[in-house]
């Protein structure tokens, strides 16, 4: 159910034998499992395909797994158990799901998980807005999403029991929660505290909760090209709230995949997604609802990035994927700063002072990095494939950002620094510039609401922080990309 590509795990060997009669109880005409290949995708959830044969025929199934093979649900999640009801229950309201055949017990040894259908079609969000062969549906998913969205949020969760096992989540409880877990990192991030208050000063008015899916997105969803949605995916962070989340989600510019110019998943017109929702609904869609719940999604996202840095050093998979999506924290920092304060922005250039070490390095350090990252995109890549292919090709990414670090970090932390003292002051016990110690300052300020959030330079300052930022991290994300563009536009 996903076209990352696979490649042998450790633990195939042990989920064959396992998971053998439980298939052999579930499936009709089971007659054996015969291979289980995790699946490259997925950062905190892990996909296998199992190929059985069922009734003398070969066929595909997926597993679905908690990382690292745990059990019970992280706090305020639903657990997989309660995922693979989910699914089900969507499925009986119209939803394209795929059929879940058998939950796993926890003492099974295997920890928490679901056995289900193979679908065949695209789940790459990449893929979905650019490959050929989608071209002639691409134009009808938007209309097609907003459809099944509104089939999602009729759902009652009282007479399909999923009342008992999903959270409430207001609204402004959603905001604060979201804003404590990123408090509790420990990282001065200061877009991240003012988007926060942003989102608290425009809370929308409550509504009745309803069932949200919350990561409905390009990306969790498997298109083809004949039939268009053929299936929801991913329902771990499903909830009881505001409705109008899951509209702002697909709309984030993360799940765009490059498509600026298409809102809805790269491939759709806002139109187009209210017009779906609105016709299977009878309930019209409120734009300005929708934006605050797009912003939401970036300032979500931000802090869901950063979460997986902490994932990585303390959690049960420590994959090299996880500390590269950490760095996209930024990239839905600028889509906040596009949303909220686009402008002019001061972009610094590389240094010239051979930031990648000098002369008498040999080699410099950027040469080091340099070499280590060719040899993973050529010697690695060329010899791997599946999973290990994956991870050598974000790998290779990860150095990519060293080697932008080197060159641009330098002019970028001077310039904040600049621009931080005229906002909260220098900093440092010794009268010295001290950079963390302003960052906190306005971190705190922000919190307490003790600065004017409608301040020019601190605009222009959250703006250059952020958008250079970006530009270490992943300079051609479109959304740098467009704060450039607005930079110019907006410049005198």
């Amino acid at each position: 159910m996903t076209e990352s590509g696979t490649a042998p795990d450790d633990t195939s060997d042990r989920l064959v034998t396992l998971l053998q009669p439980v298939l052999a109880a579930s499936i009709p005409g089971f007659d054996e499992l015969l291979s289980a290949e995790r699946l490259s995708g997925g950062a905190s959830q892990e996909t296998y395909r199992l190929t059985a044969r069922i009734a003398g025929a070969t066929r595909p199934l997926a597993l679905r797994r908690a990382a690292g093979g745990e059990t019970g649900a992280a706090e305020g999640r639903p657990g997989l158990a309660v995922e693979a009801m989910l699914m089900q229950v969507a499925a009986a309201a119209g939803v394209p799901e795929p059929t879940v055949h058998a939950v796993l017990d926890p003492d099974l040894g295997l920890g928490d998980g679901f056995v289900m259908e193979w679908l065949d079609g695209h789940t790459l969000g990449a893929r979905i807005v650019r490959a050929p062969e989608l071209d002639e549906i691409r134009p009808r998913l938007a209309y097609q999403c907003g459809q099944i969205l509104a089939r999602i949020h009729a759902i009652d969760p009282v007479t399909t029991g999923l009342a008992e096992h999903l959270t409430v989540m207001p609204t402004s409880e959603f905001i604060t929660e979201m804003w404590n877990q990123y408090i509790e990192m420990g990282t001065p991030q200061p877009m991240i505290d003012f988007t926060a208050r942003w989102l608290l000063d425009n809370c929308p008015e409550t509504t009745e909760p309803r069932v949200v899916h919350n990561d409905f997105r390009n990306g969790n969803l498997m298109v083809s090209a004949v039939d268009g949605v053929t299936g929801v995916l991913d329902w771990e962070v499903c909830h009881l709230g505001d409705p109008m989340r899951d509209l702002g989600w697909i709309c984030t510019n993360s799940w765009r995949f490059g498509r600026r110019d298409l809102p809805v998943g790269g491939f759709g017109h806002y139109n187009d997604l209210f017009a779906g929702y609105e016709a299977e609904s009878g309930e019209p869609v409120d734009r300005e609802h929708v934006h605050f719940w797009e912003v939401f999604g970036s300032f979500w996202w931000a802090i869901g990035c950063l979460k997986m840095a902490d994932h990585w050093r303390h959690g049960p998979d420590p994959s090299v994927e996880r500390p590269g999506i950490a760095r996209r924290s930024s990239e839905c920092q600028v889509d906040c700063v596009n949303l909220l304060i686009p402008g002019p922005v001061d972009l610094v250039v590389p240094g010239t002072d051979h930031a990648r070490g000098s002369s008498i390095d040999m080699p410099s350090t950027g040469e080091l990095v340099t070499s280590v990252r060719d040899f993973l995109r050529t010697e690695v890549m060329a010899s791997t494939e599946g999973r290990t292919n994956f991870m050598a090709r974000v790998a290779a990414n990860s150095l990519d950002i060293v080697l932008r670090e080197l060159d641009l970090t330098r002019a970028h932390l001077t310039a904040e620094r600049t621009r931080l003292g005229a906002l909260v002051g220098r900093g440092g016990n010794d009268g010295m510039p001290d950079l963390e110690s302003q960052r906190w300052g306005l971190v705190k300020a922000l919190r307490r609401d003790e600065i004017d959030r409608t301040r020019p330079d601190l605009h222009h300052h959250l703006r250059s922080t952020v958008v250079n930022q970006v530009a270490i991290d992943q300079p051609r994300y479109s959304g740098y990309l467009a704060a450039i563009a607005t930079a110019e536009e907006m410049s005198p």
